[in-house]
């Protein structure tokens, strides 16, 4: 195998990680989101007892592309790390105090709207912070020699705050269509009433970035308003499954509105990435500029063949013995 071959591989593998992650995390973190705005206690109980048995699992992917990030891709940490030190702090401090209340909530009785409180902050913060870090993936970093030389809050421009807070709004709708297919009763009516109004929320902020981000890269305008291009079939199916979303929703589907909106996120994922590619510390660093020695990516892709199937199987098994509809008064705790 050629060191640019296993190096595509590599970028394969934390591309699927990230998008894992985002797909199966993104839905609680959106319940986390929601979590203010819920009809009741009793509604909110449902929320966190359809993700409490898979949550943690779900995190596994982001350890996975984390670690794999520096095996194989050491430069990217020398650079967007010290780029993004505050927003990635923020990220972790949100999922550690969402990852406490999961725990604590259901055991609290004077002090439970404390760890309400720190479940929906939590959810919120680490959401906008990984939209933010977004962003500032699409603006590129400031760099000199191989090093950040930029400020540490250069990361947060309004066009990342707009990112930001349009993943809040995506992992929103994620969560409402989660809750549409695993509740029942007053609580799954009140997901699909707001379902609507968050898809209308991520299509604008989608609009807005998509005619923001190729005035901040000629590359990106260069690729995708230079000619007829293939990748414009991204966007087009992205359309499609806003359009499953509101259909679904308005025949009151269980299941396929949260399959649309999976969807959604992996089309507008992809569009990200081919924007982008092949640079993975834009605008400078490709992966092959950053990626680490073949020896060093060889023998941890040797690891991972074994890793990610066992991953893949037990987050499978977790969903199928964990499957149907959470009802009041039942759950994991």
């Amino acid at each position: 195998m050629e060191p640019s071959e296993l190096t595509l591989i590599w970028a394969f593998i934390i591309g699927f990680g990230v998008i894992m992650y985002v797909l199966m995390d993104g839905f609680d973190l959106g319940l986390g989101i929601l979590f203010p705005f819920a009809p009741d206690d009793i509604a909110r109980d449902v929320m966190m007892n359809s993700v409490a048995p898979v949550w943690d699992g779900n995190e596994t992917w982001l350890v996975l592309g984390g670690a794999g990030l520096l095996a194989a891709f050491p430069l990217v940490y020398s650079i967007v790390l010290p780029a993004l030190y505050i927003g990635v702090f923020l990220m972790l401090a949100g999922l550690i105090f969402r990852g406490v209340a999961f725990e604590f909530r259901f055991k609290a009785n004077t002090s439970r709207y404390l760890w309400d409180w720190a479940f929906a902050g939590g959810s919120m913060v680490a959401a906008f912070a990984q939209g933010a870090v977004v962003g500032a993936y699409i603006q590129g970093f400031e760099t000199a020699n191989r090093v950040y030389v930029g400020g540490a809050l250069d990361w947060l421009t309004p066009f990342t705050v707009l990112t930001g807070l349009g993943l809040m709004a995506g992992y929103a709708l994620l969560g409402a269509t989660w809750l549409i297919m695993k509740s029942e009763g007053y609580i799954q009516d009140w997901a699909y009433r707001i379902t609507l109004p968050l898809l209308a929320a991520v299509l604008l902020v989608f609009a807005l970035v998509s005619v923001w981000t190729p005035f901040i890269d000629d590359m990106v305008r260069d690729r995708w308003f230079s000619a007829i291009q293939v990748i414009w079939v991204l966007p087009a199916l992205a359309s499609a499954c806003a359009f499953l979303i509101f259909r679904s929703v308005r025949k009151r589907y269980e299941g396929m509105p949260f399959v649309a909106t999976m969807g959604l996120f992996i089309f507008t994922y992809l569009g990200l990435l081919v924007s982008r590619w092949p640079y993975v510390v834009p605008p400078e660093y490709t992966i092959w500029d950053a990626s680490s020695a073949y020896e060093s990516q060889l023998f941890l892709l040797i690891g991972l063949i074994f890793v990610i199937p066992v991953v893949l199987g037990y987050t499978a098994w977790t969903y199928w013995v964990f499957r149907g509809k959470v009802r009041a008064g039942e759950g994991y705790h």
